[in-house]
């Protein structure tokens, strides 16, 4: 196998238009050399890089600060129930198994993201009427 050397300044060239862009991923291909960056979320956490399939990966953990609820289908993330009422969740509130956090529209129809264990909201990270994709974090619980 031959090792590749990695090229930093395309690696952070490309980091760099993923999260100005708003992208979840980038890819260059170009002399052999495969170069895809990605993320979850670009705006929230450091984009992971992977060389070729291999040797450098950087990915967003949550495994020290809590568990990500992810979005379970492609469409629009809503925090309230309507436009002017109050969010569901905010940061730093206590909610219950089950309880709802977001509600996602897909196809006209929406769908309620529900809490998977009783927890604490450390953060969320998307933003109201924001398109998700499938398995996208939305929020930490604690």
């Amino acid at each position: 196998m031959t090792k590749t050397s990695i090229d930093k300044d395309l690696i952070n060239t490309l980091a760099a238009l993923l999260h100005e862009n708003g992208l979840t991923e980038i890819e260059y291909d170009a002399g052999g050399v495969k170069v895809r960056v990605s993320s979850s979320n670009a705006t929230v956490c450091p984009p992971s890089v992977v060389v070729n399939n291999s040797a450098v990966k950087e990915d967003c953990s949550v495994k020290d600060t809590g568990e990500a609820v992810k979005s379970p289908m492609v469409g629009v993330v809503y925090c309230a129930p309507e436009p002017d009422a109050a969010p569901y969740i905010k940061e730093g509130d206590t909610v219950k198994k089950g309880q709802t956090l977001f509600l996602i529209e897909a196809m006209k129809t929406f769908n309620a993201v529900r809490a998977p264990r009783a927890g604490v909201i450390k953060q969320i990270l998307v933003k109201d009427s924001q398109p998700v994709e499938y398995d996208e974090p939305l929020v930490i619980l604690e």
